[in-house]
């Protein structure tokens, strides 16, 4: 479908009220990517860096690239939920993004830290309802087991979902992440015998590595439908 490439904002509706989208549009949308931001209640919200860069490399890949704000954050309406509430969000910015670009269009799930938490539970969701699942689950900084206050914050634990095992999955932590320790990853993904990418000296926010976290999810994601597409 073809559109002007762009960035923009939009409304989706949700069980809570409004959902507040911000929109990075290709000029021609061949898929619809989802992008979730960290922690609502440690300041996480659409214009997040590290999520704008996951938009921006699915948008040179043709994806509609869409960041919404979490219960709560922005013009969404609505309280946090720990990840309950946001998950049944997350199913109706999909509804509305297939009402505007197709519902056989390729999807792609990317998420950071707690956003990435609500995109293993999307995943789950989805597959289980039998809903036309992911293409692509890319999880950047994943929130899993005991996490360190932020902001001042109170420490976290989280029970993160496997990832359904016909999902292609990129996980991508940074070495130094003080928030989520590499090794609760790592744990969390050993299991299921998922593959971690460590990025040398990374913190948790990928600070001065956005550019080769951008070139990571792009040749990955590229480099996995190439192989779809042959097979």
């Amino acid at each position: 479908m073809y559109c002007a490439a762009s960035t923009g904002s939009a409304f989706a509706r949700g069980a809570a009220g409004q959902i507040e989208i911000q929109t990075d549009l290709p000029a021609v949308v061949r898929g619809i990517a989802l992008v979730c931001h960290p922690h609502p209640l440690f300041g996480g919200t659409n214009t997040n860096k590290v999520i704008t860069t996951l938009a921006r490399a699915f948008r040179e890949l043709g994806y509609a690239a869409l960041r919404p704000n979490f219960r709560g954050v922005g013009k969404s309406e609505g309280a946090h939920d720990h990840g309950e509430g946001e998950t049944e969000d997350m199913l109706a910015v999909l509804d509305w993004a297939r009402a505007q670009w197709g519902e056989g269009l390729p999807l792609v799930l990317g998420g950071f830290s707690f956003g990435a938490y609500v995109q293993t539970r999307l995943a789950a969701r989805l597959t289980a309802s039998g809903m036309l699942p992911p293409r692509h689950l890319v999880l950047v900084g994943m929130a899993a087991g005991m996490t360190e206050g932020v902001a001042g914050g109170s420490s976290r634990h989280y029970e993160t979902p496997a990832v359904p095992g016909n999902i292609p999955t990129l996980v991508i932590h940074g070495e130094a992440d003080d928030t989520v320790a590499l090794t609760n990853v790592l744990d969390w993904a050993r299991p299921q015998k998922l593959p971690v990418v460590v990025v040398p000296g990374a913190d948790h926010f990928f600070h001065g590595k956005l550019g080769l976290l951008r070139d990571l999810v792009g040749r990955n994601v590229a480099s996995a439908e190439r192989q779809n597409a042959a097979k």
